[in-house]
């Protein structure tokens, strides 16, 4: 893998992997086209999401702050913290349990590109259906220990390429009748678990980079951390405004593309 390959792949996990059009499912499609590619495994897919995750940290260090400091501090706003890190910590229990469950069945999954494309027409039509039937009137802005644990079994399924994470948490809060920015704040973090305990158990692989590819990860990494810090900006403005449906649009348009695309093969 050459590093422009590299750093082509990583625009398109920055991109992805919050925008909810599913950044495993663009992936596997991508690496469909690249000529002479030779799938880098599953420690360069993590490389490319801890880019993402450090744009996380830097985006929201305010938040990731307020978490931390809760655990020795005292008051209203202390309390209210320490609140949101339990239900982040629930939340992560659920996709922790799905995720080593079913690692090596999900792993399969990314040589299935004709079911990525009918995993993105599911993705498009729950952000449909999460901007039409979502409650009217006021939204909630704080969470329970239900949401967390409905959002966290709803992360889990995400690791199924063309299931969008993003999109599968924001959808499913916003059915539940919690406000856009809430929903989207909260799948962010509630991210940031997940990919870490993904990098730590892929830790054991750190050998398996091919000789003379480190530079090509490293570029990687670093375009999908800054891709990704552009796009976080973009949703959180997507999600205020109630525009999630243009992503429902495109993506049925790629589910769609793309599978007459693999099935005419």
């Amino acid at each position: 893998m050459s590093v422009i390959d590299a750093i082509l792949l990583g625009i398109l996990q920055g991109a992805t992997e919050f925008l909810p059009v599913s950044s495993s499912g663009h992936m596997v499609l991508a690496q469909q086209f690249l000529a002479d590619f030779q799938q880098p495994g599953v420690l360069f897919d993590v490389l490319l999401h801890v880019g993402t995750m450090v744009a996380v940290v830097i985006y929201f260090w305010r938040d990731l702050a307020g978490l931390i400091g809760s655990l020795w501090q005292s008051g209203a706003e202390a309390d209210r913290q320490r609140s949101l890190l339990g239900l982040l910590v629930a939340g992560s229990i659920p996709t922790a349990a799905i995720g080593l469950s079913f690692k090596d069945f999900f792993e399969t999954l990314f040589d299935r590109p004709d079911l990525v494309c009918l995993m993105l027409l599911v993705t498009g039509s729950l952000l449909w259906l999460a901007q039409r039937l979502r409650p009217k009137g006021l939204a909630r802005r704080r969470l329970n220990l239900l949401d967390a644990l409905i959002v966290g079994t709803a992360q889990g399924a995400a690791i199924i390429p063309g299931i969008s994470r993003s999109g599968a948490t924001i959808a499913t809060l916003l059915l539940r009748g919690v406000d856009g920015e809430t929903a989207a704040r909260f799948s962010f973090l509630l991210a940031l678990p997940a990919v870490s305990g993904a990098a730590l158990l892929s830790l054991r692989d750190i050998g398996g980079i091919p000789q003379g590819s480190n530079l090509a990860y490293l570029a990687g990494a670093l375009a999908a951390m800054v891709t990704g810090l552009a796009c976080i900006h973009l949703l959180l403005a997507v999600v205020r405004k109630q525009r999630l449906h243009w992503f429902a649009l495109y993506c049925w348009g790629v589910g769609l593309v793309g599978g007459l695309l693999f099935v005419s093969q």
